[in-house]
C-alpha cells in the first residue's frame, strides 16, 4: 500500500484547508485510515481516525474543528480543516491499518504517506 498526501500550505489562522490522502491497493476499503500530526520539535500526534465503516475518533484539539471523511471508489481520504488555528501549524501525515479500529497510537499503523506541511499564520 502506497499512501500519498497532498493538500498542505499557508492558510491565515481562522481559515481553511483540506488534505487528501490517495492510497493504492485493492483493501483500502477494509483499512482504518488516520491522520497524525508533527510540529517542529514536537513528537508526532495523533489527530483523527475513520474505521472501515465510517466510524470516526477525533483528538480534543481539533474536536469540532476538523472533519475526516472517506472515499472509497476513489481510495482517499479527506481532513477538512475549518476555523485554524497556529498551533495546527505542523507536517500532516495520514496512515493505514490493516487492523479495522479506532487506533490512536503511532505503532498501530503500518503504512504511511510521506507528509504534507501546513502553516497557520496568526
Amino acid at each position: 500500500v502506497q499512501l500519498q498526501a497532498s493538500g498542505g500550505g499557508l492558510a491565515q489562522a481562522g481559515g481553511s484547508l483540506r488534505l487528501s490522502c490517495a492510497a493504492s491497493g485493492r483493501t483500502f476499503r477494509s483499512y482504518a485510515m488516520s491522520w497524525f500530526r508533527q510540529a517542529p520539535g514536537k513528537e508526532r500526534e495523533f489527530v483523527v481516525v475513520i474505521s472501515s465503516g465510517g466510524r470516526t475518533n477525533y483528538a480534543d484539539s481539533v474536536k469540532g474543528r476538523f472533519t475526516i471523511s472517506r472515499d472509497g471508489p476513489k481510495n482517499t481520504v479527506y481532513l477538512q480543516m475549518n476555523s485554524l488555528k497556529p498551533e495546527d501549524t505542523a507536517v500532516y501525515y495520514c496512515a493505514a491499518s490493516t487492523r479495522n479500529g479506532l487506533w490512536t497510537g503511532n505503532k498501530d499503523y503500518d503504512y504511511w504517506g510521506q507528509g504534507t506541511l501546513v502553516t497557520v499564520s496568526s
